[in-house]
């Protein structure tokens, strides 16, 4: 049974802060250690607010020792009717700077209007004035969690950062999109076309595709999550690189394989090589803007996959 903050007397009030205090404490802690690494510079504001909560908390611990004595009862936030559920920071494998910043500025907020509602239920008045200081010190900790970024960190520290953030993007979405785009849009040219060439039916090329094009996606997405769990590459979750990478290599053969909708086949032919040639030119673009592999080289690479399998599909088909 939760109990209604209304209900909380003064010494339950000022144990529930001290409990808060410290639970915000060790968050930043969290904070500290997943983003030291790739964010050092947001790392090194958390550790400083980290240790501004341990100052609040050593606060509120000597005002109740001098008017309760010194056995504090256990009061969490989550005995309290009125807090919002927080999810452990231990379940995220990987820190992302938004996320964490969003969550420091509800932190923040959260625990100010519980110090605004605690002033109200409080008579002592070095009480009411603690909780006021406080209260202030939790509004200035989410202005900075909000302006994280903007001007509490040096033009510097943001052009680092978001180097970090690039190369994070890289590695979770980029690369497992790309390589499931690349097999996708490569692997499925030869049993499309085989069956395109061999049957001179629009729609059995796109049964064909189809069935490729969903099998390649969910054997992709399945290599991909069981490649790595993310722990030690930084990769990120690997079921969400997985569904990124099924998703994009099902996207990747049912772009070629959709043109065979059109019943008119040569048509439909003629559709689907177009789409094929602006496949291995949105890959070539990709790998040169987010991987700097050189246009030519990549664009080579691509080509050269693409038209090996391509032709591997017309041989097969006509013969």
């Amino acid at each position: 049974m939760r109990k209604d903050f209304k209900d909380l007397s003064e010494r339950e009030i000022l144990a529930l802060a001290v409990s808060l205090e410290e639970e915000d404490g060790r968050i930043y802690g969290e904070f500290v250690e997943g983003l030291r690494e790739t964010y050092p510079a947001t790392a090194r504001v958390f550790e400083e607010m980290q240790a501004e909560e341990a100052t609040h908390r050593h606060a509120l611990i000597e005002l109740y020792r001098q008017r309760f004595g010194e056995h504090i009862p256990l009061i969490r936030r989550q005995d309290v009717k009125g807090f919002l559920t927080r999810r452990p920071v231990w379940l995220e494998r990987t820190l992302g700077i938004d996320t964490v910043r969003k969550q420091a500025e509800d932190m923040e907020i959260e625990t100010r209007q519980f110090y605004e509602r605690a002033m109200q239920r409080v008579t002592d008045a070095s009480t009411r004035k603690l909780l006021g200081d406080l209260s202030d010190a939790e509004r200035k900790h989410a202005a900075v969690a909000d302006s994280l970024g903007k001007e509490y960190l040096t033009p510097e520290a943001r052009d680092q950062e978001e180097r970090a953030g690039r190369r994070l993007f890289v590695l979770q979405i980029v690369q497992p999109g790309l390589a499931g785009l690349m097999d996708g849009s490569v692997s499925t040219l030869a049993p499309v076309f085989a069956a395109a060439l061999a049957t001179h039916s629009s729609w059995n090329a796109f049964l064909v595709g189809l069935a490729a094009s969903v099998g390649a996606g969910i054997s992709m997405g399945f290599a991909e999550a069981l490649s790595d769990d993310g722990t030690l590459t930084g990769r990120g979750h690997p079921w969400l690189r997985g569904l990124v990478c099924g998703l994009m290599t099902t996207a990747g053969g049912i772009g070629h394989t959709l043109p065979f909708l059109i019943p008119a086949f040569q048509a439909a032919l003629a559709v689907a090589v177009a789409v094929v040639i602006v496949e291995l030119a949105t890959i070539t673009w990709i790998r040169n803007h987010y991987m700097d592999t050189p246009v030519f080289s990549a664009a080579l690479q691509v080509g050269l996959g693409g038209a090996l399998v391509f032709a591997a599909g017309i041989l097969i088909g006509s013969s």
